[in-house]
């Protein structure tokens, strides 16, 4: 496989990762889920919260598919890292500079902070619905504006 087309399968990865984070968010997470999604949307008493259990998900998956493609370093390879790095992404954004887990990360960007006040629209409700805003790179254009 080049190297152009593993790149590719990299970044096409994360952009899909991103769509189909959406769609379980807000389906599945804020659906039949609820009950472990719950956690994240109430104060945490300790380092983890129920919650984190869909990231192990994701990366178990991302290691599966790596494992199976290592060989030849096929397809399955580069969607595997192209999760890792959405994965890499959400713990910086998400869990990092939104939550405030190191409480260090600090900036004046327009972008990072129209993602974190769409997140903190999001997490205005601690109950399953009403909810909006359940992408983590992209946010509705209202955010941007101020």
């Amino acid at each position: 496989m080049t190297t152009i087309l593993s790149i590719i399968i990299v970044l096409l990865t994360i952009a899909a990762m991103e769509a189909l984070s959406w769609f379980i968010h807000k389906y599945l997470f804020h659906g039949p889920l609820w009950f472990i999604h719950k956690t994240h949307h109430q104060e945490r008493h300790g380092w983890f919260e129920l919650n984190d259990v869909f990231s192990m998900g994701f990366a178990a998956l991302s290691l599966w598919l790596m494992w199976e493609g290592h060989r030849t370093f096929d397809y399955r390879f580069w969607i595997g890292i192209g999760i890792s790095v959405y994965g890499m992404i959400y713990f910086i954004f998400h869990d990092w500079f939104i939550h405030n887990r190191f409480k260090s990360f600090r900036t004046t960007n327009k972008y990072l902070l129209s993602i974190r006040r769409a997140h903190k629209i999001h997490h205005k409700s601690t109950e399953k619905n009403p909810s909006e805003e359940f992408g983590l790179l992209v946010a509705s254009k209202k955010y941007f504006r101020r």
